[in-house]
């Protein structure tokens, strides 16, 4: 199924209409800043309802934190520790939701270990426990989607996960949650919201919103980071999904009021699958929280910790520190341990995490322990917390809020809605042996292709078909062809390097050079796409290259204020303006 292509010209079609909206009869009904998770599905649930909508993000679609979390779709375990089963029934919901109906090419079944050091009652206790947690994703009104929890023995815990130490565990409990490619995830739910009419601009900043004498919001000033061209916008309602953001974007509306909101960073390290001896993930209680051993794919992600970040908030680090501590932590269950040099990739994120209450005038809606929404002042609507599961259901939330008592006229329809490669998928997927024939694919590539791209893998073929060698393997990077570098230009939106290496593909963690190895050829398939000449491809390689040299040396500092000195040498291909905190 085809459905819009995200493209540099599509961007400037957008950016026009954002413009128009200041003539009479042309203003958006709903303007949204953020494109992340939640502002990509904000967009998405107001275009549904019929509403006219626009959507911008300063950097890359899910160019903050959610390209950088634990790429897990997930109830939440420890959210039933703190009793609260409403926010796990939800996050269960969300999660079959996505797996069966809205995304079942980008989501996927993944199960976990639970160890068990006790033999009586951390098995009865812990075994209760996930039990409740598969009942709570049985009361949902739809047939299960992933398989019930099961105890394990010792002796099956040597059969799924060989490496785990001898003396770690007695036994465990295996359950099931999924994961899920973050920036794949948001750049799919962009381009299904823009073929049902939203105007999206990456790389577009607000600067500035425009008030009444009142305080009423009635638009926004937004600049074109690619070009410098600055205009306004007019819409009936402003509604910000910024994250660790969301102070400054507030302080643009000239209010005091609003949501308090900390970020707090959380690094993942990547391991090859060949390193550890595992058919399955791990979840571990730590002092702090939980730890995850996760399989993914040609890997393993090992994640997260937990630190308070007060640097600046676009490039978050991983540090030594970091990083010993993943390696301290997944080493007391490792019977090979893995250290520094089995590290192939890193990534660092920010959570942002909900303070207590809202600012003085500020009107609030406290929609669950995760995430709030709020008003503060006429025309903007903000919301923050919650996390990468439920962004369908903050996003309903937000423009619920935002819409009033217009909302029970124009109610979500978001759960009904798949995502783009999602219709046609079942299709496709029994097709699978043909196509891989015709291509001269194998079985574990095609697999590969339809966990990115679903039903849309025919528009990727089709540019196979034109010309015959993007169908090969990128000689730098081979897991990946060169027909996805081309899509990610030409269908995804994708502006530069950076969006290709960081979130088109995952090769900035994925390869123990970060992509530097098939990046001149990367490069080559861009820049006839974008029209580069000599000078820009040089300067987009050099970017590039600093940024992975940067990030790089920064993981050698021992804390956040040095790593970012490092980190924040490296020059910004499409430098984003700081705003006022």
């Amino acid at each position: 199924m085809k459905t819009t292509a995200l493209t540099a010209q599509t961007r400037a079609t957008a950016l026009d209409a954002l413009e128009a909206s200041t003539t009479t009869g042309h203003e958006l009904d709903i303007l949204v800043i953020g494109g992340g998770v939640t502002g990509a599905g904000v967009a998405l649930d107001a275009v549904t309802r019929g509403l006219k909508v626009g959507i911008v993000e300063a950097q890359d679609w899910a160019g903050g934190t959610s390209s950088r979390s634990s790429k897990l779709v997930h109830g939440g375990l420890r959210y039933l520790q703190m009793l609260d089963f409403h926010l796990v029934r939800e996050a269960l919901t969300e999660r079959d939701l996505l797996l069966t109906e809205l995304a079942p090419h980008l989501v996927r079944p993944v199960s976990f270990l639970y160890p068990l050091e006790h033999r009586m009652w951390e098995r009865a206790f812990v075994g209760s426990g996930i039990a409740l947690y598969d009942l709570l994703a049985s009361i949902n009104g739809r047939r299960r989607a992933l398989p019930l929890h099961s105890h394990v023995t010792r002796r099956g815990l040597e059969e799924l996960f060989p490496d785990l130490k001898h003396e770690a565990a007695i036994g465990a409990v295996r359950y099931w949650d999924a994961t899920v490619d973050d920036a794949r995830l948001v750049t799919t739910i962009v381009r299904t919201a823009a073929e049902y009419g939203a105007a999206a601009a990456s790389r577009t900043q607000v600067i500035g919103m425009s008030t009444t004498e009142g305080g009423t919001v009635t638009g926004a000033t937004v600049e074109d980071l690619e070009t410098g061209r600055r205009f306004e916008v007019r819409a009936r309602q402003v509604i910000t999904a910024t994250g660790v953001w969301t102070e400054e974007t507030e302080t643009l509306a000239g209010t005091d009021g609003g949501l308090r909101v900390l970020a707090s960073k959380g690094i993942h390290i990547v391991v090859p699958r060949d390193r550890i001896a595992g058919d399955t993930g791990l979840i571990l209680q730590t002092e702090k929280s939980v730890l995850f051993v996760i399989p993914w794919s040609r890997y393993w992600v090992i994640g997260t910790t937990d630190t308070p970040w007060k640097m600046q908030l676009q490039h978050p680090v991983a540090t030594a520190a970091d990083i010993d501590y993943l390696l301290d932590h997944a080493n007391t269950v490792l019977a090979r341990p893995i250290s520094r040099k089995d590290i192939i990739g890193t990534w660092a994120g920010l959570r942002p995490l909900l303070q207590p209450g809202t600012k003085e005038g500020t009107s609030s809606a406290k929609v669950s322990r995760e995430h709030t929404v709020a008003a503060p002042t006429p025309g903007l609507t903000v919301i923050a917390g919650g996390k990468l599961t439920t962004y369908r259901v903050m996003a309903k939330d937000a423009v619920d809020f935002a819409l009033g008592g217009r909302a029970h006229s124009l109610p979500s329809i978001t759960h009904t809605i798949p995502l783009a490669g999602a219709e046609g998928l079942k299709v496709l997927q029994r097709q699978s042996p043909t196509v891989a024939r015709r291509y001269g694919w194998t079985q574990a590539r095609l697999d590969h292709l339809l966990h990115r791209y679903g039903s849309l893998l025919r528009e990727l073929t089709e540019s196979v078909d034109a010309e015959p060698g993007l169908g090969e393997p990128l000689k730098g990077a081979p897991a990946y062809l060169r027909a996805e570098i081309a899509y990610a230009v030409t269908h995804e939106g994708a502006l530069h390097l950076d969006d290709v290496l960081m979130y088109r593909t995952r090769l900035n963690y994925e390869q123990t050079d970060r992509g530097l190895g098939a990046i001149d050829e990367i490069a080559d398939i861009m820049t006839p796409l974008l029209g580069w000449d000599g000078e820009t491809r040089t300067r987009e390689i050099t970017a590039y290259r600093e940024r992975a040299e940067a990030e790089a040396a920064a993981e050698l500092k021992p804390d956040d204020e040095s790593a970012e000195q490092v980190r924040l040498k490296a020059a910004e291909i499409s430098p984003v303006h700081r705003l006022p905190a």
